[in-house]
């Protein structure tokens, strides 16, 4: 049972929260010790304490290598040789961020998908979830992750906080009928 895929899907706020929307429409800024462009085949590879950013998007790994599809889309490879590969992204409308770390991490531009492969490690605020690999859907908030002999337990562990009631004293919601729409018959 171990290699079994355990499925997490964690509801962990209500509704769709998307990544930094203003995220895709930056520039992407990327910091190396060498680089390679290959413009022909869409191949962009960095190397050496590579730090890249885009927006809120932050990818820091040993390796980075960078394709783009006809339609403009990234997909982008970290590795890793010594420390993990760290990913970093703020909540669109939410003052925090999404971070994960792994031995390799991919990272998919056109689905806002990024999976960690080998001692995954993923928190959302104060929500957690480890396991040897974790998929995250930033559009969905759709967590996926399997243990492993990798982990500790070999088994996915996930720490997920309460939801926080309404502290704020708003005013209930109140159905009132319309005042354009006919009224239903009698019966």
């Amino acid at each position: 049972m171990k290699n079994k895929w355990i499925l997490v899907a964690l509801l962990l706020q209500a509704g769709p929260v998307l990544a930094e929307k203003a995220d895709k429409e930056k520039p992407i800024q990327v910091d190396a010790d060498r680089i390679q462009i290959d413009d022909a085949k869409k191949v962009n590879t960095f190397e050496g304490n590579v730090v890249l950013t885009q927006g809120t998007l932050v990818i820091r790994a040993d390796r980075i290598v960078v394709t783009q599809d006809e339609a403009g889309n990234k997909h982008a490879v970290a590795y890793s040789s010594g420390s993990p590969v760290h990913f970093r992204q703020k909540r669109e409308g939410f003052d925090e961020y999404v971070e994960g770390e792994g031995n390799r991490a991919e990272y998919d531009g056109k689905t806002d998908t990024v999976e960690f492969f080998g001692n995954a490690y993923v928190k959302r605020a104060q929500d957690i979830v480890t396991g040897n690999y974790i998929s995250y859907n930033s559009n969905t908030e759709f967590f996926q992750s399997v243990g492993g002999a990798r982990t500790p337990t070999g088994r996915v562990h996930a720490v997920i906080q309460p939801k926080k009631k309404d502290a704020g004293g708003a005013a209930p919601l109140l159905i009132e009928p319309s005042k354009t729409m006919a009224s239903p018959p009698r019966q």
